[in-house]
């Protein structure tokens, strides 16, 4: 098996605005695994806020190319507890699991979901991202666009002026991206309004969860708070759903426990990304049918797109048929 990997910068179609900042393209670093003539892809995105060196990761594929070049073509979970022992950040190993699993799909001729032998006939529906901006440029944005379904990014709360975004008649979700404070909670939490927004997504900064409540008006879901299984029971009395990306949580494998660990402990799941290539989205979409909601949009919000397979249209999750994750580059 054979490691090549290339740096390619993602221009974004407009700056995107949320709490953590701005941004007008994601870096990424894509990676190939190659055996009998078939090639499995995965990305990693440096995204600034989880301190993310796309540098040291390609400096830390060079130390671990020959183990790699060294691996007999397995099932991938047994290949997964491979790549535990090679000292990963989560990202590039995130990266290497799902180019394995797009390899190992394409030399065994199944889709991800035939490997798995899990149904794919109805996926959820993915949001949009309306960055952050006044209300009115929020909710025109909203009623222009062929999406049904948004995720609207704030920057701390307008209370006198959030509940208008209801007023769009589409299907409405809030990230604060943690940039909400325990009042702000409070009074969110105390809104009958607030059941009507889909969710709410990471209010407060890692730790702060404790003062939510998931029996009031508000549907918290928690995305920076939940990193691992050990994560999961600590939650269970304040978020009723929880984000799941491929990347952040180190490869499809484990996300895979992910979902069924939290579907067990009760919570809802959603199947999330970062702004990623075709190349990350195609591994989110192969797990969206075990989702109860889906924000996959990260591909849709770039310019430069290098990569062909599963694909969102309008919202629209449309799964590649072909083996593996159906991943190829244009």
């Amino acid at each position: 098996m054979t490691l090549t990997f290339n740096h390619y910068r993602l221009h974004l179609r407009e700056t995107f605005r949320i709490a953590y900042g701005n941004y007008d393209y994601r870096d990424s670093l894509t990676v190939a695994l190659s055996s009998h003539g078939e090639s499995g892809y995965g990305e990693c995105v440096a995204v600034n806020y989880y301190g993310i060196d796309l540098i040291k990761f390609k400096k830390k594929l060079e130390t671990v190319r020959h183990r790699l070049s060294g691996q007999n073509i397995v099932h991938p979970g047994q290949f997964y507890k491979f790549l535990l022992m090679l000292n990963l950040h989560p990202f590039l190993r995130s990266a290497l699991d799902c180019a394995y699993w797009d390899l190992y799909g394409k030399l065994e001729k199944q889709s991800l979901s035939q490997l798995l032998n899990f149904p794919q006939h109805t996926l959820p529906e993915s949001s949009f991202t309306i960055n952050v901006a006044d209300i009115d440029s929020q909710i025109n944005k909203m009623a222009a666009s062929k999406w049904t379904r948004f995720k609207v990014k704030c920057n701390g709360l307008d209370r006198s002026n959030i509940f208008r975004l209801q007023e769009s008649g589409k299907e409405v979700a809030l990230d604060s991206n943690a940039s909400f404070t325990a009042e702000d909670c409070n009074f969110l939490e105390s809104q009958k309004l607030t059941e009507h927004f889909t969710y709410l997504e990471q209010p407060l900064p890692v730790g702060g969860f404790h003062i939510l409540n998931k029996n009031n008006y508000a549907h918290w879901m928690c995305d920076e708070d939940c990193q691992s299984l050990t994560d999961l029971k600590p939650l269970s009395g304040h978020y009723r759903s929880v984000n799941i990306k491929v990347m952040k949580l180190g490869g499809i494998t484990p996300a895979l426990e992910m979902i069924a660990a939290a579907r067990s402990s009760g919570f809802k799941v959603m199947i999330g990304c970062m702004t990623e290539s075709t190349v990350g989205i195609s591994a989110g979409i192969a797990l969206a049918g075990l989702c109860d909601y889906a924000d996959l949009d990260g591909a849709n919000l770039i310019a430069n797109d290098f990569a062909e397979g599963s694909k969102v249209v309008h919202g629209k999750l449309l799964l590649s048929e072909a083996p593996g994750l159906g991943i190829r580059l244009k």
